[in-house]
Parts: structure tokens; sequence; C-alpha cells
């Protein structure tokens, strides 16, 4: 990650699989989490950003509890979907 002394909200974009899992150098990540500390913004697109991960590992998750009652149209439908 490059930056110039700032980032624009395009490239906080750009980069925050990268911020997440912690693989941007500590110079470039102060830069980073300075444009998020003056931008609310990027700040909830980053809080978007994570809760849509965790929503995908849920989804895909085994072990997750199926909310019960699931409605049997639903099921049909999803079935017919695949």
């Amino acid at each position: 990650m490059q930056t110039r002394g700032f980032l624009t909200c395009r490239d906080i974009a750009g980069f925050l699989a990268d911020y997440l899992a912690d693989q941007i150098p500590s110079a470039s990540k102060a830069v980073f989490e300075r444009h998020l500390e003056i931008c609310a913004d990027c700040v909830r697109y980053l809080r978007g950003y994570e809760a849509t991960i965790a929503l995908t590992r849920q989804a895909y998750d085994d072990a997750a509890p199926i909310p019960e009652p699931v409605p049997e149209d639903l099921i049909h439908a999803v079935l017919a979907a695949r």
C-alpha cells in the first residue's frame, strides 16, 4: 500500500480487506486510521464491511442453528433454485 500521506475514500475502500487482515505496513496503517478518524462515512462503510464478513461466515457455518420453524414454502423455493 503506497500512501501520499493521505488517503481518499476511494483509497480506503480499496484497502479494507488488507486492513482487516492486518496486512498493511504500520506507517500506511497510521495514514489509513487517520482518515477513519475524520471520515464518518468511511467508518460506516468499514462497519458494514465487517458485518458482511461476519454474516457470510455465519451463513457457511454448518454448526449455526437454523431458526425454527422454517416455512415449508421457503424450503421448497430454496431447493427449486438449486
